[in-house]
C-alpha cells in the first residue's frame, strides 16, 4: 500500500514537471554588482603589479660603501632575497584578486529555467569580472542537486552539478518565479 502511494506520488512529480513550454524558475539580475566588484579587482590587480614593479627596481641594495663612511638606511634591504620575496608576494596577490573576481561571478546563478519537457535546465551566470552575460549551459534535471532546502540557508541556495567542481549559488535575495516547481526539480537533493 505504502509502495504503490509512493509511485503515485512520483508520478504526479514527474506529470508536474512535463512543462508545456519553458519556464524560469529563478532570477537574479546583477550585472552592475558585479562590474562595480570586476573594476575594483581590476584595479587591486594593477596597484598591486605596480607596487611589485616599484619593489623589483626601486628597492635595490645599495653598493656597499667604505666601512665607516656614512650611516646605512636601516628601512633599505642590504640583499635581494628581502626585495624578489617582496615583488612575488605582491604578484600572488593581486593574481588571486583578478582570480577571484573572474571566477566567482562564473558561479553566481543569473537565471535557472526549466526547459520543455521538464527534463533539462539551462543555468546561466554572469561573466567574468562582471563584464557581460556569462555563459549558459543547459544540464540533464538529474545531474543537479540542491545541497539545502532554500529555507534552511541564510544568504544562498547551494546548487551542485555533476561534472563540474564547485558550487553554483542562488542568491535568496533573487526572484523564484515558481517555487512549488522550484523545490521538486531544481531545488530537490539527489545523490550524484
Amino acid at each position: 500500500m505504502a509502495a504503490a502511494r509512493a509511485r503515485a506520488a512520483a508520478a504526479a512529480v514527474l506529470e508536474a514537471t512535463a512543462v508545456p513550454q519553458d519556464v524560469v524558475l529563478f532570477r537574479h539580475e546583477r550585472g552592475r554588482f558585479f562590474r562595480l566588484a570586476g573594476w575594483f579587482c581590476a584595479g587591486q590587480g594593477l596597484f598591486w603589479a605596480y607596487l611589485a614593479h616599484f619593489a623589483f627596481t626601486a628597492l635595490r641594495p645599495p653598493p656597499s660603501p667604505a666601512p665607516g663612511v656614512g650611516p646605512d638606511d636601516p628601512l633599505r634591504p642590504r640583499d635581494h632575497k628581502w626585495r624578489l620575496g617582496f615583488t612575488t608576494s605582491c604578484l600572488t596577490l593581486g593574481s588571486l584578486i583578478v582570480a577571484a573576481g573572474c571566477l566567482f561571478p562564473l558561479r553566481a546563478v543569473r537565471r535557472v529555467t526549466l526547459l520543455r519537457g521538464g527534463t533539462e535546465v539551462a543555468i546561466s551566470t554572469h561573466g567574468p569580472l562582471g563584464l557581460g552575460q556569462g555563459p549558459t549551459f543547459t544540464v540533464p534535471l538529474r545531474h543537479i542537486s540542491c545541497r539545502a532546502h532554500r529555507s534552511e540557508v541564510p544568504a544562498a541556495i547551494p546548487l551542485k552539478v555533476k561534472g563540474r567542481p564547485f558550487f553554483f549559488l542562488l542568491d535568496k535575495r533573487g526572484q523564484l518565479c515558481n517555487p512549488r516547481l522550484f523545490d521538486v526539480t531544481v531545488g530537490a537533493y539527489r545523490k550524484l
